[in-house]
């Protein structure tokens, strides 16, 4: 009892300073994220420069092409990932609804695309690998002498292959994972008002 006593009256230890400046710059860096994300054009806009800067090195430097390599096959990864859908059809054999998926017949009623990779997971992985791809190449180690066009050729054949297969898989189980062209309905509230002059 008395060392119940002892033990409730000792102060309750506090986070050390490491603890206190990682976790505010995590909040920091997680409340810069979250404002950033509704702004999906200024995103992309940003990673494409991103990619355009890393790939304008590789061809000024004259070297880490494997670096490039590899970041090219991850990002053909992701983009596979981003266009499949999250429950494949193929593999959904059973008749349990385990949550939305997409119409297998024409008379089914109509359920959203959803994807195995989200936009915003897409982006952030492409965004966070081509840094990381940018800051190797300011390392000699990872400079290994190859000839690229063998690896460029390669990539080419290994992503029409890939985008065959899953042009493929669109096809066959009827599915367009873009929303480009698709009938937009309105709210039965804003089709009655009248239009504004």
């Amino acid at each position: 009892m008395m060392q119940d006593v002892l033990e409730a009256n000792e102060p309750i230890a506090q986070p050390g300073l490491i603890q206190r400046i990682s976790t505010s710059i995590s909040r920091l860096y997680q409340h810069y994220l979250d404002k950033w994300t509704p702004h999906t054009a200024s995103r992309w806009a940003f990673t494409l420069a991103l990619i355009f800067g890393f790939m304008v090195r590789i061809m000024l430097r004259q070297g880490w092409y494997i670096v490039c390599y590899a970041l090219g096959i991850y990002h053909l990864n992701l983009f596979l990932a981003f266009l499949t859908p999250k429950i494949d059809p193929a593999f959904s054999h059973d008749d349990a609804d385990d949550g939305p998926g997409l119409p297998t017949k024409a008379n089914e009623e109509f359920r959203p695309f959803m994807r195995r990779l989200p936009e915003f997971k897409f982006w952030y992985s492409v965004t966070k690998s081509t840094l990381v791809a940018f800051f190797c190449t300011f390392f000699q180690v990872f400079n290994v002498p190859v000839f690229w066009p063998i690896l460029v050729m390669y990539f080419i054949t290994l992503f029409c292959i890939t985008m065959k297969r899953q042009i493929k898989h669109m096809i066959k189980y009827k599915y367009l994972p873009f929303s480009l062209g698709k009938p937009r309905y309105q709210t039965q509230e804003n089709s009655s008002k009248p239009p504004a002059h």
